[in-house]
Parts: C-alpha cells; structure tokens; sequence
C-alpha cells in the first residue's frame, strides 16, 4: 500500500471533533476556529485620512497647479481620535474650504479626498493648494478594510498573529475554537528510562539502558501545534501494553505507541491490537524507514504504531498523523506541505522502497547535511528542516528536480 492510500484510510475511519470552548484572543493563537466570524461592522467604519494633509472637495482643487495654485479657507482642525461636528460643516460652501487633518482622522461628509500637506504651503486659516487631486485620493471609505456582515474568517480556520489582529480591529475579545485535540504517546520497550522523577540530571541511563528520547520529540511537536500531549513509559508485557491502550483511549482523540511494531520477540504491539479488537487499517506500508508502521481503529480513535527508532518514528509521524489532525480539527493548515526542489547533494543509494531522507531545503535548493541516514540516529536532523521524497528504486543526482515534504515549524 502507497503513503496516500494509508492516510485516506485511516482518516476515513474518524470524526471531527465536534466540541467547541471560547477563549480570549489573547489566548486564542495557534487554536482552530469553530465558527465562522462575520464583520459586525465596516473596518473603517468612518471615512479617514490615509496621510497628514487637507481634507477637500476633489473638484475644487483639480487644476491647482504650482502655476496656479488654489486658495482655499481652513474651516477647521481634526486630530486621530478627534470627534468632528458635522453640524460646524452643514452652512459652509465646501467647495472653497478645506479641513486640516492628520493621518487616521476623520474626514468630514462632504470632502472626498485629501491633499498632503508636502502640496501646501501649511496654511493655518487659509491653505494654498498646489497640486490637485481626484476624488478619494489618500481617502480611507468606510469598509474600505472589511465590509460590515463579510466573513471574516471561515471555520476552521488555523488562528496566528494576523488573525488575531483582524479580530482586534473588529472588537472581538473573545474567539469560539476547536476543542484541544488530546494526544497520549506511549513508548514501550523495557530498556527506555523516563527523564521524569530522574534523579540525576545529564548522566548516562545505566547498562543496557536508553532514555526516552521519542517522546519528547513527539510531544514537542504535538504541544507547539497547540495539542494536549500526555505520554509514559511501558515495559514489553503484554497485559501492560494493553492496559496503557485502553487507558489512553479513553482520554485521548489519538494514541500513539513506538516501538513492539517488528518482528522481534518483544515486539507485541501486533498482538496486542489484536486482543483489544482494534481494526487494522493498514500495515506494511511502501515506506522507509518505518514500513512495519500500524495504523488501527478502536472506538472511533485512530492508534498510530511506530517503530522504535527515532527517526523513523518521527518521519512517519509527521506523514500519518499531520492528516489526522487535519480531519480530527477541520483545519488543513496541519497537512504536510509538499514541494519541488533541485537536488544539490550527492544521494548513490538506490532504495528497494519509497525513502524519506532527512535534508535542508532553501530557496528552492536541497542538500544533504546529514552523512548517516540510519534511522536510530536523532541528532543530524537539527540541521533538516524536510524531507526528499524518492519512489522505490529511484535514482538521483546532484541538479535533478525532486520532491520534498517540509517537516513542521
């Protein structure tokens, strides 16, 4: 089964999280939005200026040239922030006076742009206008921004800093948003050792031993996309892989295991599922590194089985659960972004299978930082930032055109 195939199926088999929670914008950063807004009102919602200058009639002043400038009487002074009388303007010939504005002032009814004061002399009762303009030139009209009633932002849509900002101008205080997807990460294997509780700080785990590096990546990627991330360690047993399971499922929208995917004795996550009566989606999968990857269905949630190796726990991470976070939001922000870059490494190896190969892209160019491409190795991808996509025996050299999948920022 191709990656492609994988996914659609195993999102196929799960729901959208209906519930919804509204919390202050300030918070609101990096959450899904449940609802859409609509514009309660036009942004701006009056006429403004767009620089420091006079407001005017734009026919009054058409022919104002340095030649021949225009005269005309400054009626007043409006300031940002300032209220203006309009009832100061109703008796007074517009089409001869002006009104002395500054940048996000209100431009009175009745003038319909603005000249910038580097066209003036600075007139205080009276202004010469030496170049004309048309009508709402340096003229902000009301909605010029968003119309009032508009949608603003549709559902499901991902909130980030301009978003917010939107919502600020429009005095939304407080955003509905997607229920918090909960992940649990449950690494297995006897020779892991928690950091927590660890009671010395920077040493080596003891014979044997290895730390549990695979959560923490994980973790850090679910948390930093605004996602409740719960994990712990369980030893190669059976009846305590299954009890971690079932114990997950009833608190998470995903469980996500590592490790006990192969064929070794302690890998007993394909039993495991089995007797918990999870559906198998898929297995096998034309992927490396990761092919003994599971993908299974309890109870409506998706249990995604990953190999124990870092590296290819985290590849096939990123390519199943991205899309299963996507349908579980309805937000499509989470899908793996997919691009075209020219190779400018050399890569000899021709793969038996479809490889993800951990690389750098920038500006449009690919390298290879990277020398080992073992998928134990965890510490070479702080200089990656995605991954080359390269179908099974596929051979590339340096200036070939391939295909990248960034990895999450």
């Amino acid at each position: 089964m191709e990656i492609e195939e994988a996914v659609k199926r195993i999102i196929a088999e799960i729901n959208p999280i209906r519930e919804s929670e509204t919390v202050p914008l300030d918070q609101a950063c990096g959450r899904v939005l449940a609802e859409k807004i609509a514009a309660p009102f036009a942004v701006p919602h009056f006429p403004k200026s767009a620089m420091d200058g006079y407001a005017v009639c734009a026919e009054s002043v058409k022919d104002a040239s340095e030649e021949h400038p225009v005269h005309l009487r400054v009626i007043g002074e409006i300031l940002a922030g300032d209220v203006w009388d309009e009832e100061l303007s109703n008796d007074i010939d517009k089409t001869a006076s002006a009104v002395r504005v500054m940048t996000g002032a209100l431009v009175p009814d009745g003038l319909d742009a603005v000249v910038k004061q580097e066209d003036t002399d600075y007139g205080e009762s009276e202004v010469l206008i030496r170049h004309g303009v048309e009508p709402y030139m340096n003229y902000c009209k009301v909605g010029e921004d968003i119309a009032a009633g508009s949608t603003v932002l549709p559902a499901g849509r991902k909130l980030g800093r301009v978003e917010a900002g939107v919502l600020a101008s429009l005095g939304i205080s407080e955003v509905p948003v997607v229920r918090r997807p909960a992940v649990t990460v449950i690494s297995t294997g006897s020779e892991l050792k928690s950091l927590s509780g660890s009671d010395a700080s920077g040493t080596a785990p003891g014979q044997g031993k290895i730390y549990n590096s695979i959560y923490y990546t994980l973790s850090a990627s679910l948390t930093q996309a605004g996602f409740s991330a719960a994990g712990r360690v369980v030893p190669d047993e059976t009846e305590a892989i299954a009890e971690a399971i079932k114990q997950a499922l009833a608190v998470s929208d995903v469980v996500i295991t590592t490790g006990g995917v192969s064929v070794g004795k302690r890998d007993l996550l394909p039993e495991v599922l089995k007797t918990l009566g999870a559906e198998r989606v898929f297995a096998g999968v034309n992927i490396q590194p990761g092919t003994p990857t599971i993908g299974s269905v309890l109870n409506g949630k998706a249990i995604l089985s990953l190999s124990g190796n870092p590296y290819a726990a985290l590849v096939n991470f990123d390519l199943y659960f991205w899309p299963l976070a996507a349908k579980l939001t309805g937000c499509d922000a989470y899908l793996p972004k997919r691009e075209k870059a020219v190779l400018k490494s050399e890569y000899p190896k021709v793969n038996r299978l479809r490889r993800f190969v951990r690389a750098r892209a920038e500006e449009g160019t690919v390298t290879l930082p990277a020398k080992s491409h073992a998928s134990s190795v965890l510490s070479n991808l702080l200089d990656c930032n995605c991954y080359i996509d390269l179908n099974e025996n596929m051979k590339v050299s340096p200036g070939d055109t391939v295909s990248i999948v960034r990895m999450p920022e």
